[in-house]
């Protein structure tokens, strides 16, 4: 007769060993929910682009048309969908993660696995329109005859920094959401509010010298500039600034790691 040993402690001393072993979750969970995303729509994916053409086309209105803002000698709508691209991935991935817990509150009562595991699919699922999306900004760079210069070597790294970004937001989301329910409905202010204040329709540049440092505490600025820098070699990154935001990006997922890990244990009781 097989005998079932629970002993104190060694779900925690196992977890991040469960994260690898739980691998194909990831996998199952992200492409579920691009199936789910997309099911019963008349054009499918093609919605990963047309809402960020369509929101770079009313920034492009506002801030280049009207606001006169200046784009560094870079054509106007390439400025502003270069900043679109990791706004979306952020705004995508920290909506979708604040409701993956609950979305998934029957498996997460019923079965064990490591929590993390579902918001950082939420993250996964994003990214795969961020590289949707990412096609367009191509097609976009050669109908305006935009050839990138030798900066676009070091767009991985930006990339990685948008996804940490991501990553350590979702997280903080994800377990206040399950405890306030209130969230659902902050998360898409924050939204909202944050494409506004982030450098997306504009170039950082237009802030004063003086406030750029305060303006960098949003971990967004350094991200899009970062993009803006890699892949159109237009303006200067603020390197004092980069690091306030990168600085924030560590902050960001450390606390969020500690929070999630903090509350996981109680998610299968108050979901």
């Amino acid at each position: 007769m097989n005998e079932i040993i629970i002993e104190s402690g060694r779900a925690e001393r196992q977890y991040w060993r469960d994260l690898w072993r739980y691998r194909e979750l990831f996998y199952f969970l992200a492409w579920r929910d691009i199936l789910v995303r997309y099911k019963q729509t008349v054009i499918g994916v093609a919605w990963a682009v047309i809402r960020p053409l369509l929101t770079m086309l009313v920034l492009t209105f506002i801030f280049g048309k009207l606001a006169k803002m200046p784009s560094g000698g870079v054509p106007y709508p390439i400025l502003v969908f270069c900043g679109m691209l990791p706004w979306q991935f952020f705004a995508t991935a920290f909506s979708e993660s604040g409701n993956s817990l609950v979305s998934n509150a029957g498996m997460i009562s019923k079965v064990y696995f490591p929590r993390l595991v579902v918001p950082v699919s939420s993250v996964i699922t994003s990214f795969v329109d961020f590289l949707i999306s990412s096609v367009l900004m191509t097609l976009m760079m050669v109908y305006y005859g935009y050839v990138p210069g030798v900066s676009i070597a070091m767009l991985p790294v930006f990339v990685l920094l948008a996804f940490a970004t991501a990553f350590g937001a979702g997280l903080w989301v994800s377990a206040l959401m399950v405890r306030y329910r209130d969230f659902r409905y902050i998360v898409p202010f924050v939204v909202q509010f944050g494409l506004y204040v982030s450098p997306v329709g504009f170039s950082s540049n237009v802030v004063p010298e003086e406030w750029r440092w305060l303006y960098s505490i949003n971990p967004m600025v350094g991200v899009i500039d970062g993009f803006r820098w890699a892949i159109l070699g237009a303006q200067d990154i603020y390197w004092p600034g980069f690091w306030i935001s990168v600085a924030g990006v560590i902050l960001i997922i450390i606390s969020g790691i500690w929070y999630f890990r903090r509350t996981e244990r109680t998610f299968a009781d108050v979901i």
